[in-house]
């Protein structure tokens, strides 16, 4: 496949390093000249100094020939009209687009990126979906990481086995036997630093991060089993009044009213616009890393503090002294991944990276087949898929002890009628079924040929 990136920055970066990684053929166009030459020099990709959104520019990246544009610069108009160009000029089949002004994405506008209108296939709001991720980690406190699959219906999470897990040195066959009606199935290891992809006979040891597809209404239950019962949180401090802290704060007041929410934003006009826009959220005006702030907000008394300001260092510190001033936990959004590789060891309890949500939901546009959704996981070691299964499919009509899957593939589950399924040997995939399984990077490809549209399908 052909791609052609518009923004060598930190998503544009994480997008052609994954693309290239997979042998696509990409050219990525900035501004910068030392973007470019830094992207040039450290991946297999063709970088071309010039304006996204020009037509000589675009020429010379090849948009001609391209199969995808993926616009990320900074900017929502340049993105806009990238794609627009791409559209009426070179004809290029699918084209995404970053667009984080939120006064783009209203209900009332739903139309406004249509082939009719402003013809983006596909739009990614990166504070939306980080926001989104927020509201499911503050949710289900004890998972590293929790994503939607289905219709919402079924669920990725990343669970830590710490010292007391139950099930630690327990054969992953076994616990099925052992929870015969608990809908959930281990399908990846983290594990010192690599990542595997289990078999049945396979244990979890101390210390592995669990990754585990269940029932949405059987989260809670899977996050016990592995002795994570924590308390979801009441009162909440959030440092940060963006487009994603106010998402949070406002959808917090929607869906859960009982919770108390303090904002803390540094900016004192925005601090008096969010004042006005949220009802029952306290909104102080002043700096995260401020200790009179912290203890204005009753930071002794909070259950979870969440960083979202676009400042890693301010996310991190501030976050810090919230710990060292009483919180009990804190959960922090982190750009920067030299930053990340040592943010256990800060004191940060949780961090969320917005890279990769974005780099997710652009992979989900270039997997070939019948791919519904994906989400990377461990910078890209591993994908979390979910993929219609077709007539022409060889998973379909065999049982699954029978298959010889590719090595790193495991099946979590299926959804059939709206209905979960738990696979076990005896499970036979229909065709129709959507299959949530976890591949490793290297068995993606594969992943690819077996949901691929046959020609005997049509």
């Amino acid at each position: 496949m052909k791609v052609v990136i518009c923004g060598a920055g930190q998503v544009g970066y994480g997008i052609a390093e994954r693309l290239s990684q997979e042998n696509n053929d990409v050219s990525v166009i900035d501004t910068s000249a030392a973007l470019i030459a830094h992207i040039t020099e450290t991946l297999d990709v063709r970088g071309y100094v010039g304006h996204g959104a020009h037509p000589d520019v675009l020429a010379r990246a090849g948009a001609d020939q391209a199969d995808m544009i993926i616009a990320v610069t900074l900017f929502d108009e340049v993105n806009i009209v990238a794609c627009e160009v791409a559209h009426a000029i070179f004809n290029v089949p699918t084209k995404v687009a970053r667009i984080r002004a939120q006064n783009y994405l209203v209900p009332e506008y739903s139309d406004l990126f249509s082939r009719e209108n402003v013809p983006i296939d596909v739009t990614i709001s990166p504070e939306i979906e980080v926001g989104r991720l927020v509201l499911r980690r503050i949710s289900f406190p004890g998972a590293t990481d929790v994503v939607r699959f289905a219709e919402d219906r079924i669920a990725m999470v990343a669970i830590e086995c710490m010292e007391d897990c139950p099930v630690v040195d327990t054969p992953l066959q076994q616990l099925s036997e052992l929870f015969p009606d608990l809908l959930a199935t281990v399908t990846g290891i983290f594990r010192d630093g690599r990542l595997i992809v289990p078999h049945s006979a396979d244990q979890l040891q101390t210390g592995d991060l669990a990754y585990v597809v269940c029932d949405r209404d059987h989260t809670r239950r899977t996050l016990g089993l592995f002795g994570h019962e924590e308390q979801e949180a009441r009162r909440i401090i959030i440092m940060g009044g963006g487009n994603i802290g106010y998402f949070v704060a406002r959808t917090i007041e929607e869906q859960q009213p009982r919770m108390r929410v303090k904002l803390i934003e540094s900016d004192r006009d925005r601090a008096v616009l969010l004042a006005d826009k949220l009802s029952n959220t306290v909104v102080l005006n002043g700096s995260a890393m401020d200790q009179r702030i912290l203890m204005q907000a009753d930071v002794q008394e909070a259950d979870l503090v969440v960083a979202l300001t676009n400042n890693d260092q301010i996310n991190i510190l501030g976050s810090m002294m919230a710990k060292r001033l009483g919180a009990k936990s804190t959960l922090v959004l982190i750009n920067e991944p030299a930053y990340q590789d040592f943010a256990g060891t800060a004191g940060v309890d949780a961090h969320i990276n917005p890279r990769a949500v974005t780099i997710s939901r652009v992979l989900q546009h270039v997997r070939k087949g019948r791919i519904r959704s994906v989400y990377a996981v461990q910078n890209g070691a591993a994908e979390v898929i979910e993929a219609e299964a077709l007539e022409t499919s060889p998973l379909v009509g065999k049982a699954l002890r029978e298959l010889e899957l590719p090595e790193g593939i495991r099946i979590g589950a299926l959804y059939r009628d709206k209905t979960f399924i738990r696979p076990d040997g005896n499970t036979r995939i229909k065709a129709k079924d959507r299959v949530v399984l976890f591949a490793s990077a290297d068995a993606v490809r594969h992943v690819e040929q077996l949901f691929r549209v046959s020609i005997q399908y049509f």
